[in-house]
């Protein structure tokens, strides 16, 4: 049983991977229950109590913060997602194909609004905020700014490393903490790993294999969405 922030670390890297928010979403997840269903079940692990220790929605954000060797960000449908270090190459491979951003986005694999995100944050880590600011994104662009975000996580280019609160022109903080992105290879650079290549056939039958053994159950077209971020075509 995952009993606290330290259980859920030493699970996830036996797991490999998990869903995030409390749903396995008919693949897996280590804490598959949400806030309105955990009283029901006799766990100190609480959703939103507050508890560091406890509550999975700060483990998050501990994971990017103290630990080495897990990555978290909007990665499995859309939605968020942690993936073990070891693990991770795996997903890198099938998500990437050897391509570059440049690669991806000439054969239209990207769309523009996510290459304008992409190349501020190149050029060093940004809060969610100050990507905005840089690339003088208005209101009118927040659900177009919303899907390239979340595009950009799908296809491992941008993945969450932090968070960072706003400053005044006096430097002082103020508001709610903002996400900081960073590109997957510096996230990684960063925490003393270079992520190697990997053949993109192999890695889909190594990342299915692991699936079908955290949970027997799962549905092909299921596994492939997970897998390849979309259910569409052959595997390659």
């Amino acid at each position: 049983m995952i009993r606290n922030f330290e259980d859920f670390c030493g699970a996830l890297q036996q797991c490999g991977f998990s869903m995030g928010g409390g749903n396995a979403k008919r693949i897996f997840a280590l804490i598959d229950y949400d806030w309105l269903e955990q009283d029901l079940l006799d766990t100190p692990v609480k959703w939103h109590c507050g508890d560091p220790e406890t509550d999975p929605w700060e483990w998050r954000m501990r994971v990017l913060e103290e630990r080495t060797d897990i990555a978290y960000a909007k990665v499995f449908f859309k939605t968020s997602g942690f993936i073990a270090k070891a693990w991770y190459p795996y997903f890198y491979a099938v998500r990437r194909q050897g391509e570059s951003f440049a690669e991806a986005y000439d054969r239209g694999g990207v769309s523009h609004t996510a290459k304008r995100i992409y190349e501020i944050v190149c050029r060093g880590e940004a809060a969610l905020h100050e990507i905005k600011a840089l690339g003088s994104f208005q209101k009118a662009d927040k659900a177009s700014f919303d899907r390239a975000l979340v595009e950009l996580q799908m296809g491992m280019f941008l993945t969450m490393t932090g968070r960072k609160q706003k400053k005044n022109k006096y430097g002082m903080e103020y508001g709610w903490n903002s996400t900081v992105f960073t590109t997957v290879e510096r996230f990684w650079a960063e925490r003393g790993f270079e992520i190697p290549p990997l053949d993109p056939v192999e890695s889909y039958g190594k990342i299915r294999q692991q699936i079908l053994l955290l949970n027997p159950q799962a549905e092909e077209k299921t596994i492939r969405k997970f897998i390849l971020g979309h259910a569409a075509g052959p595997v390659w």
